[in-house]
């Protein structure tokens, strides 16, 4: 096994519990101020009591959805799963709102000291030489006591109202994305064929099977020729992918529903079942596999692969696409459906005009400061959400993404031919069922002839 892999692994692990159990702390302490001076004892015991109490019922259903998903939760207790998902949330960023301006209150307080300081050596010095001066003397400042009060106050409450908004709300606020996309040597009769692509749907206390409904509708409504689905159906072991599948059923194209399986299929040991539920609801789920699709008079070959790992067990990195070579076709476009778009960098290496994943889910979370988009999914993926490209043949690099075109700039016709991702920034939520700056996705691709 690879030793700084792993410790890599441990330090994250050991960092978010610590930052986990100093929130807590820090907000359970909060109450107990709170509460100190109110009269009766029963008073101040009891929020204390309902905090402690509702806080392990959380730490319970948290510690159960990481091992076991959502096995041992029906419809009716899906509560204590969004309750725990947006208070830690929401708790986390709170404390680390809280301490940020504290941190600024002792830079002041500090820079604010060393100020009076050299006032008062100003002053010794002129008094030793002689010379008058304005006495000086340190008067405690109630508008900075007000300010950095009000600022704390601020800081706390504002993590858990965004929270509220972000699962109210913009994590329900469906959106289609239109995208037109070059392809490299496309036929004109596949000039303008639209995909319809869903992705990342987590099915689960988070994502009812309404919330499925309403989405398929949708896409459906847009009247593409092929509908696909990027993988992600569910979250855990006890998701009714059966469920999600059901509603998946519904979607409706004349080329097809085709689809590929991601991480949490492999997380719920659901791979086989998915590929049997997919194949009795009249949909293709693609395993290492492909197929010739034929429209207009032309053809374009569909490629889908199961979740690509970066590292195998061991924590080695690994090829991507390592089966995929042989399936590649040279006298027809190729369209590959890889729930990881790290993958791209190999899919252009080895000539595949078009990848579509998902899997970032955008970040869930987006703040743009001073012209820079933030996003958690540049941990996982530089390919974060939207449309990218890069010179097809090209070696992969062994970094994430190497030279990269970024979608926000118009397409100008390039030297060599380009390759392109397009990364749905899927409809569910995993973690805090939040979405702030990043809505949910049903996305509308239109392949065009690259000039």
């Amino acid at each position: 096994m690879d030793w700084h892999y792993l410790f890599l692994r441990v330090g994250i692990g050991s960092g978010i519990c610590a930052l986990l159990f100093l929130s807590q702390r820090f907000w359970y302490r909060s109450l107990w101020r709170v509460t100190a001076h109110w009269g009766r004892l029963w008073l101040r015991r009891a929020p204390r009591l309902a905090y402690v109490l509702l806080l392990a019922v959380m730490v319970v259903t948290l510690i159960r959805v990481a091992i076991m998903g959502h096995s041992s939760y029906t419809h009716r207790t899906s509560w204590a799963t969004v309750l725990t998902g947006l208070w830690f949330f929401s708790a986390l960023f709170g404390y680390l709102s809280v301490k940020t301006v504290h941190g600024l209150e002792r830079i002041w307080r500090w820079s604010h000291a060393a100020a009076v300081k050299r006032l008062a050596a100003t002053s010794a010095n002129a008094r030793q030489s002689g010379t008058p001066s304005e006495p000086s003397e340190t008067v405690p400042d109630p508008g900075r006591r007000y300010f950095f009060r009000a600022a704390t106050a601020a800081a706390g409450a504002a993590p858990f109202l965004t929270a509220m908004y972000g699962f109210a709300a913009e994590r329900l606020n469906y959106q289609v994305r239109r995208v037109e996309i070059p392809i490299p040597n496309l036929p004109s009769a596949l000039d303008g064929m639209q995909i319809v692509q869903l992705s990342d749907i987590h099915l689960s206390s988070y994502m009812s099977r309404a919330q499925v409904r309403r989405a398929v509708d949708m896409a459906n409504d847009l009247g593409a020729d092929l509908a696909v689905v990027t993988g992600d159906l569910i979250t855990g072991p006890g998701d009714s992918i059966a469920d999600c599948i059901e509603e998946l059923g519904r979607l409706h194209a004349p080329l097809g529903v085709w689809g590929c399986n991601g991480n949490h299929e492999i997380y719920a040991h659901a791979e086989d079942e998915a590929f049997y539920l997919y194949a009795q609801a009249g949909m293709n789920l693609l395993r290492q596999s492909n197929a010739q699709i034929a429209f207009k008079g032309a053809q374009f070959n569909l490629i889908g692969v199961d979740y690509q790992r970066e590292y195998n067990g061991r924590g080695q990195k690994q090829q991507m696409l390592a089966d995929v070579e042989p399936i590649v076709r040279r006298d027809m476009p190729n369209i590959l459906l890889s729930h990881n778009p790290n993958s791209f960098n190999r899919a252009a290496e080895l000539g595949i005009e078009l990848s579509l994943a998902g899997h970032t889910h955008g970040g869930q979370i987006q703040v743009e400061i001073l012209d820079h988009r933030l996003s958690p999914a540049r941990f996982i993926s530089d390919y974060i959400a939207g449309l990218y490209r890069r010179p097809m043949f090209a070696p992969a690099p062994n970094e994430r993404a190497g030279s990269v075109v970024s979608t926000s700039r118009k397409f100008t016709p390039e030297s060599s031919p380009m390759a392109s991702i397009y990364v749905n920034r899927g409809l569910g939520t995993v973690g805090a069922p939040v979405r702030l700056g990043v809505p949910p996705e049903i996305s509308l691709i239109i392949l065009r002839r690259a000039a």
